[in-house]
């Protein structure tokens, strides 16, 4: 986890532009370059840099002797690279992970490239010989970039939005910021004067199709009968195998642990291969919540069980509240759902940077989006309708859970890694029948828990445990974190405000006085941007009001 910066044609002096590149200095704590492209003025590249996988080489923008003429500046892991320079036979002048995009690039060109890098990635690449710029996010866009066009040809890049609000461009009409489409490519003819013109924007991957590098991959070709127990042991083997390649790191690994399925199962499949590996330390586990919260008890028995080093924060209402302002400021984003569930992310992030020496973070997100773990889908009037909405809200990721994923992670200095959103695993999963997928017996994600019954891996009970939103799950069983929330914000907006708000917000008026407030922090921060939010997360299908799953008349709540 990095964070990624470069300008292609500025209007404005570098030196003043890059003051810019400071204001997402938090992705890369570890040290900060700031580099011209030489023959091109008015281009640069910035990076923050978190020292993950090559303390000597892993300094960016990245060139090497052979292709003096390529300059590479990328967010992310590409955990296939040593398999790729092993079958391609490259010969590395670095022990870096992103490498493998020079060599890939220089032997098939950008969408081969692409299409083989099994990982997730954002990245700038600079062809100086060709006279061209390409920028390309992974398919779920679990590592965030957005791009500044203006009408005359000035390129500006960035992690995140923050980098680009104040960039200097000598246009009279606004430039747009917006996110670079996950899964996609893009290539620029680079002028002699630096400005750029788009030639090119095409999709290397979506998530329903196997991703081209899976000829190469460690588990071989999986048996392709549907029936139950074929599928099952199809579904570990690729669960496992995504986690083993996501241990790629020398800095110290832990796991967010919500004590529900999903953590648990990634917390559990982390510390066994682990052993297996040979790490040289325990896995620390983290959870978050207040005392008697149903989160802070399950993690604590899945803890005991797999036998992580295990840490608990708590946190006062008080505490969750003071923290808004900068969770939106980090999340660039209005959405309320996504609001509520990073707080929690955001006070455990800052303990784990804080009080412990982990730094790669890996967690849950994703699966209930691949294996329809919303309770709403519960209510799909058809399994079709449910495969669909599965395919919908995974390619609406990166506006959502994997944005705050990332974003409040990386707020304090961390890295993510998201098993559940490997290539093989999800593109297995959304080829099964659409009938073997749906929630069975009142019981959502049933295939997911069929899959590791009676392996011991977890506890019984967790394996078992109910969908619970994580900013539910970390609240008191007596009183939503949520409904907190609302009963303080219900004071800081007034009613005519509400009655006024189709004229103040235009794109996508607040509902309730809790979304107005999250939308006048986020337009103080970010100014007439609120076309980054499409629409708020919402369940489908029972006419919901609200994100929340306990407001939902189909929720009931874990007894236990």
């Amino acid at each position: 986890m990095c964070g990624i910066w470069a300008l292609f044609g500025s209007d404005e002096c570098l030196s003043v532009q890059c003051t810019n590149a400071l204001k997402i200095a938090h992705r890369g704590p570890d040290a900060f370059r700031f580099e011209n492209v030489k023959g091109f003025t008015n281009c640069c590249f910035g990076f923050h840099w978190l020292d993950i996988t090559d303390h000597l080489y892993g300094m960016q923008p990245l060139r090497i002797k052979k292709f003096p003429f390529l300059w590479l500046c990328y967010n992310g892991e590409i955990y296939n690279h040593r398999t790729l320079k092993k079958q391609f036979e490259f010969e590395y002048q670095t022990n870096v992970d992103g490498e493998i995009l020079l060599h890939l690039y220089d032997r098939f060109g950008i969408q081969k490239m692409a299409s083989l890098l099994d990982g997730v990635f954002a990245f700038i690449l600079l062809d100086i010989a060709n006279r061209k710029v390409f920028l390309g996010r992974d398919t779920y866009g679990v590592r965030p970039m957005f791009k500044l066009l203006t009408d005359n040809g000035f390129l500006a890049v960035c992690s995140e939005a923050k980098g680009l609000i104040d960039i200097s461009h000598e246009m009279d009409t606004p430039a747009t910021i917006a996110p670079f489409p996950p899964g996609y490519f893009e290539v620029f003819d680079l002028k002699p004067n630096g400005k750029v013109q788009s030639i090119q924007m095409d999709q290397f991957h979506c998530c329903t199709k196997e991703p081209a590098h899976a000829i190469y991959d460690s588990v071989e070709r999986l048996h392709t009968s549907f029936d139950e127990e074929t599928v099952k042991s199809n579904i570990r083997s690729l669960f496992e195998n995504a986690v083993r390649k996501r241990l790629m790191a020398h800095r110290r690994i832990g796991c967010l642990l919500s004590g529900g399925l999903d953590s648990s199962l990634v917390a559990a499949m982390l510390v066994k291969l682990s052993k297996e590996e040979k790490l040289q330390y325990p896995i620390q586990t983290f959870a978050i919540g207040s005392e008697d919260s149903p989160d802070i008890l399950a993690a604590r028995k899945v803890a005991a069980h797999i036998g992580s080093e295990h840490h608990e924060v708590t946190f006062s209402v008080e505490e969750g509240i003071q923290a808004i302002e900068d969770v939106i400021f980090h999340l660039e984003t209005y959405d309320i759902s996504t609001i509520r569930s990073s707080v929690g992310m955001y006070l455990v992030s800052k303990y784990i940077r804080e009080k412990t020496d982990s730094v790669v973070i890996f967690s849950g997100e994703g699966s209930d989006e691949l294996t329809q773990g919303y309770i709403y889908f519960h209510k799909a009037p058809t399994p079709r309708a449910a495969a669909e909405d599965s395919v919908r809200l995974l390619k609406e990721l990166y506006l959502f859970a994997v944005l705050r994923a990332d974003r409040i992670t990386a707020a304090h200095g961390l890295e993510l890694r998201v098993p559940f959103l490997d290539h093989r695993l999800t593109a297995y999963y959304l080829s099964l029948p659409e009938e073997m997928r749906i929630p069975r017996h009142g019981v959502e994600k049933h295939l997911l828990r069929e899959s590791f019954k009676g392996l011991n891996l977890i506890p019984d009970e967790i394996l078992w445990r109910r969908k619970e939103a994580f900013s539910e799950g970390m609240s008191s069983i007596k009183k939503s974190w949520y409904a907190y929330l609302q009963d303080h914000l219900e004071s800081m907006v007034n009613d005519d405000q509400m009655e006024q708000v189709q004229k103040t917000f235009l794109h996508i008026p607040p509902p309730t006085k809790e979304a107005y407030y999250f939308r006048q922090v986020f337009e103080k921060h970010f100014p007439g941007r609120a076309e980054w939010l499409s629409h708020y997360w919402m369940p489908c299908w029972i006419g919901a009001s609200d994100p929340s799953a306990r407001t939902l008349s189909i929720y009931k709540p874990d007894k236990e």
